[in-house]
């Protein structure tokens, strides 16, 4: 991927080939998924960031169909991992195994790849394997290699890892650490279809095969498409507002200029977000900008992705869950009571100059 700076001719050019490879991902997705846009936004926006992304919903609602029809519409390499309660660290990353030369009679250590040398990683059910397996994604997910028996095998680009979670099913899962949740970009939260949605679901998987889709991106595209989102330029005052939602998580820090903390904050959470969690904030925001055809990030891009960014950030005590307030819950209450402008006069007079 080159590193040279994009001008503001080609990043407008950029932005209408994106879109219209966005267009065309989706087009072919709904030949297999019917609805769930707002998912395949942030699965796409995800690895429009080179993030990874976790999909939390129950049973039947094709998150798996979702993940391997959006990796069939890309022209990369597609592994999907079943996680079960018996997966050893080595079924994913590989093992080193001995071989012997036939002529010489010389024995070899030989590294036979697991499947997550792939670029796109469907870790199906992550949460039904023990922690010791789940760690074995943890350096590939972050440095993107993997490393056995000292030697560091760099995993092929770009890598993604987009894993599914059932959120009701309690006995035999072990959940994940809050380490690893830092690692996805986003937790994407997969409802149940409507009625009208659910009647095209059920005409479509119960009549004969429909057309599959087709790729329509590659590599190439991918990597240009993350170039752009690194350089949509961000004003500060987004900065800023940013950097509130998230400093305002975290309840044993001071909130900056003076601003309140949310009432919901201070009751009911016990732990805030990291510093990951802005940089994905301020990501997020910039690849919504991006598919919204504009390559100038607002407020309201930051407040459109933040429930997906910080929903699985923040941990919450047990005041929340004895009043079943939940994640969103929090984030909501962050979006109402943060202000966009912060209560420094020399931020207001910024923010007075670009809404002027």
């Amino acid at each position: 991927m080159s590193e040279t700076p994009i001008t503001p001719e080609q990043a407008e050019q950029t932005i209408a080939e994106v879109r219209a490879a966005y267009a065309r991902v989706k087009e072919q997705v709904h030949k297999v998924i019917v609805g769930q846009d707002q998912v395949i936004d942030q699965v796409l926006m995800a690895i429009f960031c080179r993030g990874h992304a976790l999909v939390v919903g129950v049973p039947g609602l094709a998150k798996t169909l979702l993940i391997s029809t959006i990796a069939r519409t890309l022209s990369l390499g597609f592994s999907r991992i079943q996680f079960t309660p018996d997966l050893m660290p080595t079924d994913i990353t590989g093992t080193e195994v001995i071989e012997e030369d036939k002529t010489s009679g010389t024995r070899t250590l030989r590294f036979v790849k697991g499947p997550v040398f792939a670029n796109v990683i469907l870790a199906d059910e992550i949460n039904r394997t023990p922690p010791k397996t789940q760690a074995a994604l943890l350096e590939s997910m972050q440095e993107r290699q993997v490393t056995v028996g000292g030697m560091q095998h760099k995993l092929p680009q770009p890598f993604f890892v987009l894993a599914t979670q059932n959120p009701i099913e309690q006995e035999g899962t072990y959940p994940l650490p809050e380490a690893q949740l830092d690692r996805f970009m986003f937790e994407i939260k997969i409802t149940y279809p409507s009625a009208e949605e659910e009647l095209a679901i059920v005409k479509r998987t119960t009549g004969g095969a429909g057309e599959p889709p087709t790729a329509v991106m590659g590599a190439e595209d991918i990597a240009r498409v993350q170039q752009v989102v690194r350089a949509a330029p961000v004003a500060d005052h987004v900065l800023r507002y940013a950097l509130r939602l998230v400093r305002a998580t975290r309840i044993k820090e001071p909130m900056d200029g003076g601003i309140a903390r949310p009432k919901i904050v201070q009751q009911y959470v016990g732990w805030g977000a990291g510093p990951r969690a802005s940089e994905y904030l301020v990501l997020a925001a910039k690849a919504k900008a991006l598919l919204s055809g504009s390559m100038h990030v607002t407020p309201e891009h930051v407040r459109e992705v933040a429930k997906p960014v910080l929903r699985h950030r923040v941990l919450l005590n047990f005041n929340a869950e004895a009043d079943q307030v939940g994640a969103d819950d929090i984030v909501a209450g962050l979006l109402k009571d943060i202000p966009e402008e912060g209560s420094g006069p020399a931020e207001k007079r910024q923010l007075d100059a670009v809404m002027r």
